[in-house]
């Protein structure tokens, strides 16, 4: 089954596509551009559509989706957190 879906490698979040994402669960994501599999722990509850973080990123880092720069970090992310509006910040303001 797969939980996320990222389309590069390099990418530092991926979306979660299925309801009841908890944390500890083992979960598999899809790299959409090479079509394999990365195993990832979720460490927090993180709801259908919303992004988990494939790698640790540290304040003024940026979050990198879909192979876009989407916004910088303001607060610590580990792999496997909810990455969303509490501690990413887009970069259109």
């Amino acid at each position: 089954m797969i939980h996320f879906v990222l389309h590069d490698a390099r990418d530092t979040v991926a979306v979660v596509v299925v309801e009841g994402v908890a944390a500890g669960a083992e979960l598999t994501g899809w790299i959409m551009d090479e079509d394999r599999t990365v195993p990832l722990t979720a460490r927090q509850d993180i709801p259908i559509g919303h992004k988990i973080a494939l790698r640790d990123m540290a304040v003024g880092d940026s979050a990198v989706k879909y192979g876009i720069d989407m916004g910088r970090v303001v607060a610590p992310i580990q792999a496997g957190q909810h990455a969303h509006v509490h501690n990413i910040k887009t970069r259109r303001w």
